[in-house]
């Protein structure tokens, strides 16, 4: 089964992921993450997708489609995949549906979580991440006990560039300036299962599944 995760940055697309992968078996692919292994590993396609990342913009479609591609051949992703943070445009939709038809598979299940733009702003502008451990608090939902110092390891709190008050409002309108046709796209597709964002993190999870057990009773 290959399930896609739609949503605006900072609506939780990611902790929905891991726990997808976790319960389904799936494999997570992330463009988002696999960018910034792209970027840590110092090769050109990761310096290309930060000039993009950095200004809050989408990445090209050559760039995305080219790692997307690459990535779901591995031997890892035989079972399935959910796909998190791609595809963002009709276009990049319509070639990931052509690519997967060419090995005989096909997307099986749209997950939508939505959530209010002022919510998503609060969500990505007060995140901040510990640089020794990567722990992710929150200014506004999940503060450190000790302001600009992680709970876990005392290493010191930073705010990613792309998390920026003014670049998250611009992420977001960029994402719905390029993903609501996407979006209308998968609702006409049929695929598409819309979810409430701002509930529980584990309802959110509780409703996936319900929806994609639906799917797989079909």
């Amino acid at each position: 089964m290959n399930i896609l995760l739609l949503g605006a940055p900072g609506a939780g697309k990611g902790t929905q992921a891991h726990t997808l992968a976790q319960q389904t078996g799936l494999t997570h692919v992330a463009s988002g993450d696999l960018f910034r292994a792209a970027l840590r590993e110092g090769t050109e396609l990761g310096q290309m997708a930060k000039s993009y990342m950095d200004r809050g913009e989408l990445v090209p479609d050559k760039i995305v489609i080219d790692m997307i591609m690459e990535r779901i051949k591995q031997p890892d992703c035989v079972k399935g995949v959910i796909f998190d943070g791609f595809p963002r445009t009709v276009e990049q939709a319509k070639a990931l549906t052509s690519e997967l038809a060419g090995h005989g598979e096909q997307i099986d299940a749209v997950l939508y979580v939505n959530v209010p733009n002022e919510v998503l702003l609060k969500r990505i502008a007060g995140r901040r991440t510990c640089k020794n451990c990567a722990a992710i608090y929150n200014v506004y939902f999940f503060p450190a006990q000790r302001d600009g110092v992680c709970d876990l390891c005392n290493g010191e709190l930073y705010q990613r560039s792309d998390d920026s008050l003014e670049t998250a409002e611009h992420r977001i309108d960029v994402y719905f300036q390029q993903t609501t046709p996407l979006i209308e796209y998968y609702q006409k597709e049929g695929h598409l299962r819309e979810l409430d964002g701002q509930a529980e993190i584990t309802t959110v999870t509780n409703a996936m599944l319900a929806a994609l057990e639906a799917v797989a009773g079909h």
